[in-house]
């Protein structure tokens, strides 16, 4: 399959909480339509409806498309269906290893409707990025970002991040 130049340029666009990974890698780039006339649209799906990195990533597709010779940029949101962790590529999720970051499991499936609440502790197996060892642990369930939580293999002693699921 041939993509066009609009496709690669969107494609290459870097994350810029997740830098080692490029939209396309995320999952979030839904599709780049070349409209004729210098003119492009692109959609995207944020990682949740809050993302303060959105006007980033909007702003950067922009300047990467119009440095390649697009005149006119449109950037839509697509909010449905919602983004989740299973949309991150395997690319993506070696990418995300390979600099010390646990890419997530597969995300919890859940039915429409109400989200149950949970009043216990959640147990989850993750493995260590940098020694491969499951003896971690949750330190926090927040890190640098909203979709990170922070980590430390018992084994090597590191600290690491992770993707959560969503």
């Amino acid at each position: 399959m041939v993509t066009g130049l609009a496709q690669r340029v969107a494609e290459a666009v870097p994350d810029p909480e997740l830098p080692m990974l490029t939209l396309a890698d995320l999952g979030i780039l839904r599709g780049v339509e070349e409209a004729g006339a210098g003119r492009v649209v692109v959609t995207i799906t944020p990682t949740y409806s809050g993302c303060p990195a959105i006007g980033a990533i909007r702003a950067d597709l922009s300047a990467r498309l119009r440095e390649a010779g697009y005149d006119e940029v449109e950037i839509r949101t697509a909010l449905s269906p919602a983004w989740t962790s299973d949309w991150i590529s395997e690319t993506g999720r070696r990418k995300l290893s390979a600099a010390g970051i646990a890419p997530p499991g597969a995300a919890p499936v859940r039915r429409s409707g109400p989200v149950p609440l949970t009043l216990g502790p959640v147990r989850r197996r993750v493995s260590c990025p940098r020694c491969g060892s499951a003896e971690t642990e949750e330190v926090s369930g927040f890190g640098a970002t909203a979709c990170k939580a922070l980590w430390r293999c018992r084994a090597c002693a590191e600290p690491f991040e992770r993707v959560k699921e969503i």
